[in-house]
């Protein structure tokens, strides 16, 4: 079975993959039927080759998750610099977030039923 997928290169803490098509008994670094892009998350660049990506699917090759995100990204004309990651958060960091806004909803309830019994006896004083 034929497969795209990312080949890995570049250095350690410095990974740079090309897009690849090969069979899916090779190694995950071992020699490709033809490369058809390049993709570097690191300095966020992305290129591939959308006329022989459409040939391959075509004859039935298969696509890694990663080759069909780069692939919709490339065809979209959407740059991998301008998407926006959304920030992600502990449990811890959720657990204390929803304690705060628990904490003053509590206390602006409070302040409601106070401000009410407040009114409530100086309308009957007069």
């Amino acid at each position: 079975m034929v497969k795209i997928r990312l080949k890995r290169t570049g250095t350690r803490n410095r990974a740079c993959f090309r897009v690849v098509v090969m069979d899916s008994r090779s190694s995950r670094d071992g020699k490709s039927i033809e490369e058809i892009g390049f993709y570097d998350p690191i300095l966020k660049v992305e290129k591939m080759d959308m006329d022989r990506y459409n040939y391959w699917t075509g004859v039935g090759a298969q696509v890694s998750e990663t080759v069909a995100d780069i692939a919709h990204r490339v065809s979209s004309g959407i740059l991998l610099a301008d998407k926006v990651r959304k920030p992600s958060i502990s449990r811890k960091a959720k657990a204390k977030a929803e304690e705060e806004a628990k904490a003053k909803a509590e206390a602006e309830a409070a302040a409601a039923a106070a401000a009410a019994e407040a009114e409530a006896p100086a309308a009957d004083a007069e």
